[in-house]
């Protein structure tokens, strides 16, 4: 059950990406989870995409939204069934699509449903018949018990109020044996609190991150083994909180240069893989 303060930030998350699905370009988006106003393209560069992987997604779906490549961090192999939570416009799902390929099959889900028509509609255009995209809550997922074979998340978990409940549901649709992928946001100490009190700065997939050990125990809590930080390096925040980020960015009260260096030395991009154990 969610508090009055977890429905309240999950409310203001879903109109902020409604908004993001509805421009006409990424560079609104682009400044959210990815902490810069560079082109989607040069974003999903520094997020680990190689330029093939790029061009092979429909351009739409690229909004610059993420903080790794968990489609390379997984493994895909021919034939898996792979769920995205937190599909947004569907990137990483067409990237997915390709590498487990017709036999396969890619399911994404996301709480808007702006985002959820986006997809679909770029899915549409691609001529992509092996996803299928649905809207429903990461914390009560769609999706039936024991299905999938891989569950990837980027920058995704951080914005959900209760991490445990979407843990918990990314071990309940896996199948036994079934891997875990994510890319996201962690913190290495505790953020100031002007940024933790900012709706916008959790938008921005920073207000909502938990401490890195005690995401990491969240994980194995909900039974995953095997869990591995495959990577790890520093997250962008630079543009998110200067004034000088111009456009539609989330906006923060205006703050010296080393509350800025403070914020930006709390922050951590991770890379996570684990497995759901066989009975």
């Amino acid at each position: 059950m969610l508090t009055l303060k977890e429905k309240e930030i999950k409310r203001a998350v879903k109109e902020g990406y409604a908004r993001i699905a509805k421009q006409a370009t990424s560079d609104y988006a682009s400044r959210w989870c990815s902490g810069d106003a560079d082109i989607p393209e040069e974003m999903s560069k520094r997020m680990g995409y190689t330029d093939e992987e790029i061009q092979a997604a429909p351009p739409e779906s690229n909004l610059g939204l993420g903080c790794g490549n968990p489609v390379a961090l997984a493994s895909l192999s021919e034939g898996e069934i792979v769920l995205d939570m937190g599909a947004g416009a569907g990137f990483d799902c067409f990237l997915a699509s390709s590498r487990v390929g017709p036999s396969g099959k890619v399911i994404g889900v996301d709480i808007t449903s702006e985002m959820v028509e986006k997809a679909r509609a770029n899915a549409r255009k691609g001529g992509y018949s092996n996803i299928d995209f649905r809207q429903g809550d990461l914390e009560n997922m769609p999706v039936a018990d024991n299905y999938v074979d891989v569950v990837i998340s980027n920058c995704v978990i951080n914005l959900i109020p209760n991490k445990r409940l979407a843990f918990r549901e990314a071990f309940r649709v896996l199948k036994p044996g079934g891997r875990l992928a994510v890319s996201d946001v962690v913190l290495l100490k505790e953020l100031p609190e002007f940024v933790k009190n900012s709706t916008e700065a959790y938008i921005g997939c920073l207000a909502g991150a938990i401490m890195k050990e005690e995401y990491l125990d969240i994980i194995r809590s909900v039974g995953f083994k095997d869990l591995q930080v495959v990577a790890e390096s520093r997250f962008p925040i630079e543009s998110l909180i200067s004034e000088s980020s111009g456009g539609s960015a989330p906006r923060y009260p205006a703050i010296t240069p080393e509350q800025e260096k403070e914020v930006a030395d709390s922050v951590l991009s991770i890379k996570v893989s684990a497995v759901k154990p066989r009975a």
